[in-house]
């Protein structure tokens, strides 16, 4: 199912299979995505294309500093003929939400969402609403023009599952591109792999792939070496390593495996715990992920 739905990812969006992965086991894990990257570089196209992969709805939220929880939730209407109001949904509900430029937007809005994409429901004039099923935020942040921004805080960072990057694309993806290669095109005759329901299916089962005790070991040891390096502010919680641990199981699922190996672990490492892990620089946590995976033993 991993290689179907990265053909079909790949023959939209020209981006590394390092950056598909995430995204995938974090669909399938029941999680959150944040991508970061300059505007113009294919979000938009690449959320759009995950949704179509499972024919889910897909809906985008240009985050802004003026945007309200209403906005985004909906809010209730008179409805004059019924005499009562009516709630009418906003673009939260739908199966996949583009959140883009999170970090435009008002501390109070922002909570909104994230309590979304916590509990799957939202609370609305003193009630609580179920949003769709399946629902994953894919959120952008652009990492390089900060006016008009606020600090996205490390809690709100923490409710995404992976992080990932977008590069410029490669000079021949580039030129085929501007020689009129055309993305909505390919996008427009793309194949379906699964059902709504079948993607809430695969879900229910990532819970059921085992983590044998030599490979929770292998995590402990990651995540305590971030916790005890100099360089460290902030080292990966217990809750950053069931994240990791989570992803883990939804890439061996995908790989049609129901335990997890090192390699799970391995592949994972920066995409789940990199944005969970500061460091007193305040530099990125990539290079020591990198390094504590090498030194760390694993288990055979």
């Amino acid at each position: 199912m991993r290689d179907q739905l990265l053909r079909n990812l790949t023959h939209v969006v020209r981006v590394p299979q390092e950056v598909l992965e995430p995204l995938l086991c974090a669909l399938i894990g029941g999680g959150h995505v944040l991508v970061e990257g300059i505007p113009g570089i294919g979000k938009t196209l690449l959320a759009r294309t995950l949704a179509a992969c499972f024919g889910g709805s897909f809906r985008r939220i240009q985050f802004t500093n003026d945007l309200m929880p209403s906005d985004v939730i909906g809010t209730s209407v008179w409805q004059q003929h019924a005499g009562s109001f009516a709630f009418v949904p906003g673009p939260l509900f739908a199966n996949l939400v583009l959140a883009d430029e999170i970090n435009r937007t008002s501390p109070r809005t922002l909570s909104c969402l994230l309590e979304a994409m916590e509990n799957g429901r939202v609370s609305v004039d003193g009630r609580t609403v179920e949003l769709a099923e399946p629902f994953t935020v894919l959120a952008t942040r652009n990492p390089i023009e900060f006016h008009g921004t606020f600090p996205v805080p490390e809690a709100a960072l923490d409710r995404f599952l992976v992080r990932v990057e977008l590069a410029y694309p490669t000079a021949e993806h580039e030129l085929q591109l501007y020689c009129g290669n055309d993305a909505e095109a390919r996008l427009a005759e793309l194949q379906q792999v699964m059902q709504p329901e079948e993607l809430m299916a695969l879900r229910a089962r990532v819970a059921a792939v085992a983590v044998h005790e030599p490979v929770a070991e292998y995590a402990l040891r990651v995540v305590q070496a971030t916790r005890a390096a100099p360089e460290v502010l902030l080292g990966a919680s217990p809750r950053a390593a069931l994240a990791w641990l989570k992803a883990a199981r939804a890439r061996a699922l995908l790989d049609g495996r129901d335990y997890v190996l090192p390699d799970d672990l391995k592949a994972l490492a920066v995409p789940t715990l990199a944005h969970r892990v500061f460091l007193r620089d305040g530099g990125g946590a990539r290079g020591l992920l990198t390094d504590i995976l090498q030194r760390a033993p694993v288990p055979l």
